[in-house]
């Protein structure tokens, strides 16, 4: 394969994988790394820091229209990404003191449990709950477009919510991924944050995660321009199409992408992990 060949090949897969991250929030990372590393044969920890880019890529990209269309509550972004960033440090930090083997198994378990919910557990999206007594004092309820209206929510189980976040955060850092999926959860599961918001509040956040994660992938030459700058533009048109398509997607379609594309990952985890290759 040509270096034009691969460069093609490697834009058309992160333009698909950039539409998938922005439907379900959980970053174009999830499609990237796995086709890279299994299909293209690229290094690992380089498909990983061309993930991180395309992390960034896609919450850039999708965030601003999300925000235009009044989907994200930039309020609860703000105050979570305290949470991840502080996470992304940490895990950055237990990066090479802990194995990350058995951490990959553990996450590949649990999202296997939070798939299952998301494809066959009960929903109701218009959620109509009203905050908690913290929630009410952070005023993080908002409301987003249904049709020709707009729907109010509340915010629940707020330091629940932050933990879970603080995790997300840990495993961006230690794993090299978005964690788009923790987060998605933590605001729907825990939070009972209506599901588009969940979504399109985590491509909001996911950025500023992956980009405290980047530094660690700089420092040590895990960023590799010819394999980032196509994985970056192939993202960022793909998310920018998939904001397009979420805007007008019906929320029981976007709960099973979001079901098999975590159960996706978790089967990438937990194989990486017992091989060895996290």
């Amino acid at each position: 394969m040509t270096a034009l060949e691969f460069t093609l090949v490697v834009w058309v897969i992160s333009a698909l994988a950039g539409f998938l991250g922005a439907l379900t929030g959980l970053g174009g990372g999830v499609v990237v790394v796995p086709v890279l590393t299994l299909l293209l044969g690229v290094n690992i920890k380089y498909a990983i820091g061309a993930s991180l880019v395309s992390v960034i890529a896609t919450s850039s990209g999708a965030a601003a229209a999300f925000v235009r269309e009044g989907f994200s509550n930039i309020r609860i972004g703000m105050f979570l990404e305290i949470a991840t960033t502080l996470g992304a440090v940490f895990g950055a930090y237990l990066t090479g003191r802990i194995s990350t083997h058995a951490i990959s198994i553990i996450f590949g378990l649990v999202l296997v449990q939070s798939a299952y919910q998301s494809l066959f557990g009960k929903f109701v999206d218009d959620k109509r709950i009203a905050s908690d007594a913290l929630g009410e004092r952070l005023r993080l309820a908002g409301d987003y477009p249904v049709g020709e209206k707009r729907a109010e929510y509340g915010v629940r189980n707020v330091p629940a919510g932050f933990g879970m976040m603080f995790g997300a955060g840990a495993l961006s850092g230690l794993l090299g991924i978005g964690s788009g999926a923790v987060k998605v959860i933590a605001m729907d599961r825990a939070m009972k944050i209506p599901f588009k918001v969940s979504t399109t509040t985590s491509n909001f956040m996911i950025g500023v995660t992956a980009a405290a994660s980047a530094g660690m992938y700089i420092s040590h030459g895990y960023i590799n321009p010819g394999v980032a700058m196509p994985v970056m533009l192939g993202v960022l048109g793909g998310s920018l199409l998939g904001a397009k398509v979420l805007v007008h997607a019906r929320v029981r379609t976007l709960k099973v992408v979001f079901g098999i594309v975590i159960l996706a990952m978790a089967v990438e985890m937990i194989v990486n992990g017992t091989l060895g290759k996290v």
